[in-house]
């Protein structure tokens, strides 16, 4: 195993027998609502994960190492300990250095997940390239991290503050495949749609499955993004979102706030522009892509599975259920 790798008995377990896990980033629990609401959300979106088919497996960084699977201490800690600060790649040697807590966001899960062999990653929403961007240079590490780890991430399209339109192009340029799960709108995290289509669609997870497997096995050596939108019963008005952020942008051009401030600065302005019910939509997303990641897991695993029947050896960075499989190499 890595030495910075410390996974709970029931992770390894389950990656030791080749079962289905889910990798889950803990930026939207951790930076969501205070404790002990929090620790709620995080037991949902586990149990979300268990009702899909998969065992969860909450990333953080504690005491040094990358903690692969939390125990009940273990989200009791991270939920009760308030400005827990939020690593991406950048962050990790500095928050390991610490010997303290880290939040992972999704381009720093990637990394861990990568590590431990995990090929599937739930988040909320992707980060993606910023508005303004052709002044501020400001994108998401995501992107670039997803180029670099062959891990599916289920999510629910990029958030809306971004420029959803530069975000795909961009994708498009490094080669990520984008493909909607019975969807054919790029949805926009609170929001069914983003006024973009998604570039691919599957409609059966078995497709889907096979999808990203032939992938990889061509010789791709980056993620695939899975899309699934919010449940309408529980998505915002994507116009009144699109007039508070265009707005907040503006406010903070003249505020002077840019780089990683300017993320809290624009949900702010959507919170308040959606009377708060944007919390109640990220809980809602967060478990959906929870569950469906659990289920893309069981797919993908059962297509593993059928491989090895059939004699034939699965790609590079998948758990095989043997001593050497994936998750116990240093990549």
């Amino acid at each position: 195993m890595h030495q910075l790798l410390r996974l709970s008995d029931e992770v390894e377990q389950a990656l030791r027998e080749g079962r289905p896990v889910v990798a889950l980033e803990t930026t939207a629990i951790n930076h969501g609502p205070p404790y002990p609401g929090n620790l709620e959300w995080a037991l949902a979106i586990g149990q979300a994960v268990r009702e899909g088919g998969a065992t969860p497996a909450l990333l953080g960084i504690a005491d040094g190492h990358f903690v692969v699977g939390m125990s009940e201490s273990d989200l009791e800690r991270f939920a009760a300990t308030e400005r827990i600060p939020k690593a991406s790649t950048r962050d990790l040697g500095l928050v390991l250095a610490s010997g303290g807590l880290g939040a992972t966001t999704v381009a720093s899960a990637l990394l861990i997940a990568g590590l431990a062999g995990i090929p599937v990653l739930s988040a909320g929403g992707i980060g993606g390239v910023h508005r303004n961007a052709s002044v501020t240079f400001d994108i998401s590490a995501d992107l670039l991290e997803l180029t670099r780890h062959q891990v599916a991430v289920v999510c629910a399209g990029a958030k809306s503050i971004l420029d959803v339109g530069l975000t795909l192009e961009y994708l498009e340029t490094l080669g990520v495949p984008v493909i909607g799960y019975r969807c054919a709108d790029f949805p926009a995290y609170h929001c069914t749609s983003s006024g973009f289509p998604n570039p691919q669609r599957a409609d059966e997870l078995t497709a889907l499955a096979s999808a990203i497997d032939l992938h990889w096995q061509a010789g791709a050596t980056g993620s695939v993004v899975v899309t699934s939108p919010i449940g309408a019963e529980h998505a915002l008005d994507g116009d009144r979102i699109e007039r508070a952020v265009h707005g907040a942008v503006r406010q903070a051009e003249r505020d002077g706030v840019h780089g990683a401030a300017i993320t809290p600065y624009l949900l702010t302005a959507v919170s308040a522009a959606t009377g708060g019910r944007s919390a109640a939509a990220s809980r809602a997303v967060l478990i959906s892509t929870a569950k469906l990641a659990g289920q893309v897991a069981g797919a993908f695993t059962d297509r593993q599975a059928a491989e090895r029947g059939a004699g034939r050896a699965p790609g590079p960075g998948r758990p095989t259920g043997q001593a050497d499989d994936a998750w116990k190499r240093v990549r």
